[in-house]
């Protein structure tokens, strides 16, 4: 009994120790950190500070190297996104837009549902901004301007599904204003337009407004928030200045490309579940009024469906065409 027990034992021994050990992934060259807009737009600061901060932190092995692919509105990044499949050493800085824009495009070949989430990282207000010495002391000001003259007032953005184009509709249908929507592949040419006064106002996220305004080239009229933020106490929500439209949600996180290996997704929830418990990062959010909406893989993937529906709503409510 006592030698039959012991060859179970010695056998079960054996099986286990003839068990490959699951592997467990670890960068071993720099990793790609892809955006879709050019230098100084809303994801390329977020991707550089990232990129830093990792170093900074030493969360990492390797470096982060921030690779801009801008065209279509988000498309080339996407789909550059997309063909890496399986590829270890390749993330990306997802935005609504990566969401909302092939709701729009029938001829979109890239969806974020093809990509692999990773983590939902910030929710941001926005600020309704015009340049420092613009007579358009508010949104009021801006709208009466826009009725007196139909259509020749501007508002430089980003795509047409972006968040700034949907509030301008959701304002052109509550007021009965019509203005024209100046459309820029990057957030540093849209700000260009403003401060060269080739257009009369924008909507801009504090991370991107920020130095302009305390440089004293900007100015804000409104937010696009439920409260006022800290670093606004004086500016009004547009609720509170009397327009009665939706905040609209801005959110930013990472994704990778398709068929990422199960180890390589959990390395990375990993590396930036510890990232945002920094003080680098808590610092970073206070200076941008940005909101944590930290969400590892598996809630953010259920979030990609619920953002999808509100946005098909809310782009079928200011009259979009929308094929998905």
């Amino acid at each position: 009994m006592h030698r039959k027990l012991s060859i179970v034992i010695v056998g079960a021994a054996l099986a286990l120790s003839s068990t490959p050990t699951l592997a467990q992934f670890k960068p071993s060259k720099p990793i790609e950190v892809i955006v879709h807009t050019g230098p100084g737009g809303g994801a390329d600061v977020l991707a550089r500070f990232i990129a830093q901060a990792v170093e900074k932190e030493k969360l990492a092995p390797v470096r982060m190297q921030v690779v801009n692919k801008t065209g279509g509105n988000g498309v080339t990044a996407m789909n550059y996104v997309v063909e890496k499949k399986g590829d270890t050493h390749a993330i990306a800085i997802f935005t609504g837009n990566w969401i909302t824009n092939p709701l729009t495009q029938a001829e979109a070949k890239a969806t974020i549902k093809d990509m692999t989430p990773i983590v939902r990282l910030v929710l941001e207000p926005a600020l309704i901004a015009v340049k420092a010495d613009s007579p358009l002391k508010t949104l009021k000001d801006f709208i009466d301007a826009a009725k007196k003259n139909p259509g020749q007032m501007k508002q430089s953005g980003g795509s047409i599904t972006s968040r700034d184009n949907v509030i301008r509709q959701l304002l052109m249908k509550e007021t009965g204003a019509n203005w024209a929507f100046i459309s820029f592949p990057g957030g540093g040419e849209h700000i260009a337009a403003v401060l060269a006064g080739h257009v009369n106002m924008m909507v801009i996220e504090p991370q991107e407004a920020g130095e302009h305004i305390r440089g004293g080239n900007m100015r804000v009229i409104a937010q696009v928030t439920d409260k006022r933020l800290s670093a606004y106490p004086n500016v009004p929500t547009l609720k509170e200045a009397g327009f009665n439209v939706p905040v609209v949600p801005q959110v930013r996180g990472v994704v990778a490309p398709p068929g990422m290996p199960a180890d390589a997704v959990a390395y990375y929830e990993d590396l930036f579940a510890r990232l945002v418990k920094t003080e680098s990062w808590k610092k970073y959010l206070e200076d941008n009024q940005f909101e944590d909406g930290f969400q590892r893989s598996a809630e953010l993937s259920k979030f990609f469906d619920q953002f999808s529906d509100r946005m098909r709503e809310l782009l079928k409510e200011v009259g979009a065409k929308v094929v998905r």
